[in-house]
């Protein structure tokens, strides 16, 4: 049986819920594949490089920043799982002009990503907002400071589902990343100077992947049940809630990318960065069957 390292750089659903079925349901072992699923979360770019990853984003601004040659095989979906959660009395993101905002840092994915969307919003995130930096993490912190009103607001991932974290506490979701800022984003990605795209082990994975993407896309009742070990805080009905307006519409089942979509990504993101944009979306996401 061949055998790989696949690494997850984040947590929650966004980055895992297509490795974890595609674990759960064996279609791993379909494949004839065996798969070390690895916490790179806190790894350095040299150490995630040696096998596949999940992290299209993470590997996306270390191909632009670094060199680093990540070609991305697999496409989960092009809207990626983040959110602007706030206090009540904010209803836009212009209201948080002069506000604490808890956010990624700005070379990370997900940091990147906001900063593209409020600067759509007119706001720039050195000046016009008080940032605290900090990590990726399943969020507790950051609801427990929104509660005590240490922050106004903070952007958060899917380890939760945050339009329910907002109606339980009064809150506001002011708007979600994938609304305003598409990318070809999770999947699996490999550095061909360590893990050659073609090797067997790797093929296998993108295929057992987009065999999870189907029953993500077809089988709700597997992905739900699947979905509530994840972000086991909700009831049944808001992670399905949360699965129909988020998952089901936007994971789909090709894998592919989309060309158009990927480059004005790679265009704002090396502008956010204030990099040259060095690859070409064809270049970078090599995801034809």
């Amino acid at each position: 049986m061949d055998t790989i390292d696949l690494t997850f750089v984040g947590r929650g659903l966004h980055e895992e819920l297509a490795a974890y079925i595609a674990d759960q349901q064996d279609y791993y072992a379909d494949e004839g594949v065996h798969v070390a699923l690895r916490d790179g979360c806190a790894w350095d770019n040299e150490r995630v490089r040696h096998g596949a990853t999940i992290g299209l984003g993470r590997a996306l601004l270390t191909r632009l920043a670094d060199g680093i040659p990540w070609v991305a095989l697999n496409v989960n979906t092009h809207r990626p799982l983040f959110w602007f959660l706030a206090r009540s009395g904010l209803t836009s993101l212009a209201d948080l002009a002069g506000r604490r905002l808890a956010i990624h840092a700005p070379h990370t994915a997900p940091g990147c990503f906001a900063r593209i969307v409020l600067r759509q919003a007119g706001l720039d995130p050195d000046r016009d907002i008080q940032t605290i930096v900090r990590p990726p993490g399943d969020y507790g912190m950051d609801l427990r400071r929104l509660r005590d009103g240490k922050i106004d607001a903070a952007l958060v991932g899917s380890t939760m589902a945050p339009e329910a974290v907002a109606a339980e506490n009064g809150w506001q979701v002011l708007a979600w990343i994938g609304d305003h800022f598409q990318i070809p984003t999770v999947g699996v990605a490999v550095d061909p100077t360590y893990v050659q795209p073609d090797d067997p082990a790797v093929q296998a994975v993108v295929r057992a992947h987009r065999r999870a993407l189907e029953t993500i896309r077809n089988e709700p009742e597997i992905t739900l049940r699947h979905m509530r070990t994840f972000i086991g805080r909700h009831t049944a009905d808001e992670v399905r809630a949360h699965y129909e307006t988020f998952i089901a519409p936007y994971f789909h089942t090709d894998g592919q990318a989309d060309l158009d979509v990927g480059a004005a990504a790679i265009t704002a993101v090396a502008a956010e960065l204030g990099i040259p944009a060095t690859v070409t979306a064809a270049e970078f996401y090599r995801t034809a069957p």
